[in-house]
């Protein structure tokens, strides 16, 4: 039976599963036809779960998608093509964050900086407008808490997402040393 792609990357404890099913589904929406390093992949997955050592279930791999019409180079090629791939969600996922900061944060921040000039000119006029200045500072402090919270919450999932896009990435780099090295 075939494993899914999540499962082979997310081996790693502590992949963030939504960054990690993001990811997997970009390498296999972009899945070259033809045995290719995914196929490869997945084959020396299956010949590690049966205890296999890495450079013997890569060798072993590689002598069977070999009989296929797998070279060296065309299975170097296309892992190359899938870090490709994992480069371009990398730029989705940045402007995906730029927008949620510009769209949580930033607009949060004109308002209270548009607050704070209001209360400026309020204390100018202290005795007939401390209501309005309470108000325009309780707006500025509940701002201030949503701004710290979206900020937080979108650094934890930039965090997370940049932990697993390693780790993917590292995987297939080093998958790449190992067969420029062992094949």
């Amino acid at each position: 039976m075939k494993k899914s792609l999540k499962d082979i990357f997310g081996k790693m404890t502590g992949l963030d599963d939504r960054s990690l099913k993001s990811l997997t589904n970009a390498l296999e929406n972009a899945n070259l036809p033809g045995f290719d390093y995914l196929e490869f992949k997945q084959s020396v997955n299956a010949l590690q779960e049966m205890g296999m050592d890495d450079k013997t279930a890569f060798k072993s791999a590689f002598a069977a998608a070999s009989t296929m019409g797998l070279t060296k180079e065309k299975l170097i090629e296309t892992a190359k093509h899938y870090t490709k791939v994992l480069a371009h969600e990398m730029d989705l996922f940045d402007k995906a964050c730029k927008s949620q900061i510009e769209q949580k944060v930033n607009s949060k921040k004109t308002e209270v900086e548009a607050l704070k000039g209001k209360i400026a000119e309020y204390e100018a006029k202290i005795e007939q407008l401390k209501e309005r200045i309470q108000k325009s500072q309780a707006t500025i402090d509940e701002a201030d808490e949503n701004i710290k919270g979206a900020m937080d919450k979108i650094q934890g999932t930039k965090e997370s997402f940049d932990f697993t896009f390693k780790s993917v990435l590292n995987q297939i780099t080093v998958d790449i040393e190992q067969i420029e090295g062992n094949i």
